[in-house]
């Protein structure tokens, strides 16, 4: 496939089309950027390569065919937003469960993600392979891929990896939020280390059945082991730069190299966590799990409707109150990825509907946030700013 040659200008309008049609209630971009984002979107595949639609999906009774208010992801916004193929990540967090809660919970996931995805065959068709999306494609549809967010959901079984492969998943990711007993988790100070025996052994099966490596959550020496083990490239589904904010998901200058001599990709996450420093500090917590979220969610259990608009209406009240920030500065990570590591090297991984503040924004700016504030960013941004101005207090 020919690949495209584009500008950072015709980069940054195309991303704005993408931010528009899934932001819940965004401008149209301005009328140049949208025939030049249609021309780019109409010869390109777009690849979504971390989706976590899913579990919200199912969790809160969203139909993908519908387009509501409190969400990012639908087949109505792929539409507008000219996507063609998407990886949706089957997830539970590993906190709370154990491993084989864990694991049976996953199957259940991805099980009704795929009865979702079937009933509107004239729009979506899952995907195993590449020369799946490329039909897809052809044939005016989206490819949903289906990857597994989080090794604690196969409980330390192979058999188990076998058979989320033969159930479509082809992803998986080797850690989340805490350690394995196989695999170190960037976010967990207990675990191996690194990777373990077993670990390797999970690492040359997803060889063996063609299943990408996901290494968004494994710590530094997760990622140099498995680079050392793995016979096939891997990626970062939704990480950033390092260089340029410290969150130790983001990777090194040293990492980014690895991972082009490797062969692999990093996609770009848009978390705010992972785009700028400061998120973290000190630690803020999603908007829908405050507790004024979840006592409305008790509250209107059995009004769905009324739900997702109070739900929806928080979550912008949160959004209002950070601030945002200018969009280049997403476009810094794509810029540092390209020079360090290569453009082939770098890829998208918005992680839509996770809907903390943190997915970008195309709606107008607010007053320039404080560097220590959970932002958004803002797509509208008409200038490029400095960091020194961007940051002050």
């Amino acid at each position: 496939m020919r690949r495209l040659e584009i500008t950072r200008r015709e980069w940054a309008a195309t991303a704005a089309a993408l931010l528009a049609a899934c932001a819940s209630s965004a401008p149209e971009p301005e009328a140049a950027q949208t025939v030049s984002a249609a021309d780019l979107l109409a010869r390109s595949i777009v690849f979504d390569a971390h989706c976590d639609t899913p579990g919200r999906m199912l969790r809160e009774g969203w139909d993908l065919g519908e387009r509501t208010p409190y969400n990012q992801v639908d087949i109505p916004r792929m539409r507008e937003g000219g996507i063609s193929a998407s990886f949706f990540a089957v997830f539970t967090s590993p906190k709370g469960k154990t491993e084989p809660e864990a694991t049976k919970f996953g199957f259940d996931m991805l099980d009704e993600t795929v009865r979702e995805v079937r009933k509107y065959p004239d729009d979506l068709t899952l995907a195993v392979s590449s020369d799946d999306i490329v039909k897809a494609k052809q044939a005016g549809k989206i490819a949903i891929l289906l990857s597994l967010e989080g090794g604690h959901m196969i409980d330390g079984s192979l058999d188990n990896l076998r058979k989320y492969y033969e159930l479509g998943i082809r992803s998986l990711g080797l850690t989340h939020g805490l350690s394995t007993a196989w695999a170190q988790s960037a976010e967990s100070s207990d675990g191996p280390g690194g990777l373990t025996d077993f670990g390797r052994e999970v690492v040359a099966e997803c060889n063996r059945l063609g299943v990408i490596l996901d290494l968004s959550h494994a710590a530094d020496q997760t990622f140099f082991d498995t680079i050392e083990a793995s016979k096939a490239p891997i990626i970062h589904s939704h990480s950033a730069c390092r260089a340029l904010c410290k969150n130790p998901r983001n990777l090194s200058d040293e990492m980014l190299k690895a991972l082009a001599a490797n062969g692999g990709v990093l996609a770009i996450g848009y978390y705010n966590g992972m785009i700028v420093d400061g998120y973290n500090d000190p630690p803020r917590t999603c908007p829908t799990w405050t507790p004024s979220a979840m006592r409305s969610a008790r509250r209107l259990a059995d009004d769905r409707e009324r739900r997702l608009t109070e739900l929806a209406k928080i979550d912008e009240e949160e959004v209002e109150r950070v601030g945002r920030v200018p969009f280049e500065k997403l476009l810094d990570h794509f810029e540092h990825a390209a020079q360090v590591a290569g453009p082939a090297h770098m890829a998208s991984g918005p992680t839509w509907t996770q809907q903390d503040t943190c997915i970008p924004s195309t709606r107008a700016t607010s007053p320039t946030p404080r560097s220590s504030s959970p932002v958004c960013v803002d797509a509208a941004s008409p200038t490029r700013r400095s960091s020194a101005s961007w940051a002050a207090t």
